[in-house]
């Protein structure tokens, strides 16, 4: 995608599929004339569309045909959306409805939109800055309600406004330098070094402020991973159906049922879980279902909670467990399932009780201990971050990024000002941190970072 954005775009601006309304959205300088050209008013009254007025009517197509009944609402630039003449037609949410209404409009010189165009022209009209324009994204991809309202605090502008302040500051300081650079003789006077390392300081210490919610919610921006592990037929799969309160997998007495794993989605309390099941811990000579072992394993590895699944109606040991597992590790959950059955001895919860897991006794078959176990889940996941504030200002993962970059520029420039490095080179740091803070809002954000960004976008949006 081009920085510049030219022509005059249309699209759906609504999910596709069947709905009870759908919308199209048009941007640039034809969208008044081709609105106007394919708009039939209902009332003989009309002269021309009303700015942020509804006006109802239908869509004809070339031939006088009507297409739809529609609303349709004109915005002028510079005060809509995209900074542009933006048209919104509401019309009827069938597929062949908006296809017909779309060609109609592309028809008559508009082109289709790419992904996240009309948010780019926001971003390069000015409507809005980079932490703005990454917070529509996150505001339509949030996984749970926490996450739409950290989204929420960022498309307000805060986020922006803030490391606006900031980048200012050190461009001040930049500024400084320069003179004490030019006329070493006035060094002193220009910029003493205390002063400056207590701004710099003050500006990394903000930084860290910043910085310090990302790992807390990151369960809540995007979503978390629980995977379940254990031997065969321990009852993975029956827990997978039973926690999803359907039969997602296939359960049979059959060792290796399961050779791939099986991903479902759980909202538990508005916090969405990538529920896993994999493939069950064996001995085998099979290609395939050594295949998928190892990317059981994988999965483990990046989760945020492996559940361990243990029959507890069968002799077993610690050796029984993947070695990668550990309960000093904190997040492995022993489960020990089929507790309507009689217990193996020594029990299997006593044994990993000993070993230093914490242990939930359950029934996946007879649902015995799954709304307990659920909310375990999300307990453990949580611990340590809780909820989410809602007016928290919390960096998505491309910003923390780059914030640390800057931080750490910060933190080399006040050891450098300790060591009394000469001004010029303490001028490089500077400026890197200082680059670092455009390129979250925008001022000098490179090509392929933009293109990075918009491209996750929807169509439409």
């Amino acid at each position: 995608m081009s920085l510049t954005s030219t022509g005059t775009i249309a699209a759906i601006a609504t999910p596709p599929g069947d709905g009870g309304v759908g919308i199209i959205r048009i941007s640039g300088e034809r969208a008044l004339a081709i609105a106007t050209g394919i708009f039939r008013p209902a009332k003989e009254s009309f002269s021309g569309f009303r700015p942020y007025t509804m006006h109802y009517g239908c869509i004809a197509d070339s031939n006088g045909v009507d297409i739809d009944d529609v609303l349709t609402v004109f915005m002028p630039g510079p005060n809509s959306y995209t900074g542009e003449d933006t048209v919104e037609i509401n019309c009827h949410g069938g597929r062949a409805i908006l296809r017909a209404v779309l060609e109609e409009i592309l028809a008559r010189g508009a082109r289709i939109a790419n992904p996240g165009e009309f948010t780019l022209r926001a971003f390069l009209n000015g409507r809005m800055d980079l932490t703005q324009a990454e917070a529509v994204a996150e505001m339509i991809h949030a996984p749970s309600k926490g996450a739409a309202q950290l989204a929420r605090v960022k498309l307000s502008g805060v986020l922006g406004e803030r490391i606006e302040v900031l980048r200012q500051r050190l461009e001040e300081l930049r500024a400084q330098l320069c003179v004490a650079v030019d006329f070493p003789e006035d060094e002193l006077e220009c910029l003493p070094l205390d002063e400056m390392r207590a701004e710099v300081s003050d500006a990394a210490a903000k930084i860290s402020a910043l910085l310090a919610g990302v790992e807390r919610t990151k369960a809540w921006r995007e979503g978390a991973l629980a995977v379940l592990s254990g031997k065969v037929n321990a009852g993975k799969s029956s827990l997978l159906n039973a926690l999803l309160g359907r039969n997602r997998a296939i359960v049979t007495d059959i060792p290796g049922t399961t050779r791939d794993f099986i991903e479902e989605t759980l909202n538990l309390d508005g916090l969405q879980v990538r529920l896993v099941d994999t493939a069950g811990l064996r001995e085998t000579e099979d290609a395939v279902e050594k295949a998928g072992l190892d990317m059981g394993r994988d999965l483990a590895s990046q989760a945020d909670l492996v559940l361990l699944i243990i029959d507890g109606s069968q002799p077993f040991a610690l050796s029984d467990i993947d070695p990668q597992f550990s309960a000093e590790s904190g997040k492995c959950l022993a489960v020990i399932n089929k507790s309507d059955l009689v217990q193996s001895s020594p029990s299997p919860a006593r044994t990993m009780l000993d070993a230093g897991f914490e242990v939930l006794e359950i029934s996946a078959k007879k649902g015995q201990g799954i709304d307990e176990l659920a909310a375990t889940i999300r307990e453990r996941i949580l611990r340590g971050a809780g909820e989410p504030d809602p007016d928290e200002l919390v960096p998505n993962s491309r910003q923390a990024a780059t914030l640390k970059l800057a931080l750490s520029e910060l933190d080399e420039l006040v050891r450098d000002i300790d060591m009394q490095i000469p001004y010029d080179l303490l001028g490089v740091r500077l400026e890197a941190a200082t680059s670092a803070l455009s390129e979250i809002t925008g001022e000098i954000t490179p090509q392929e970072v933009l293109n990075s960004i918009f491209e996750k976008f929807c169509v439409g949006k």
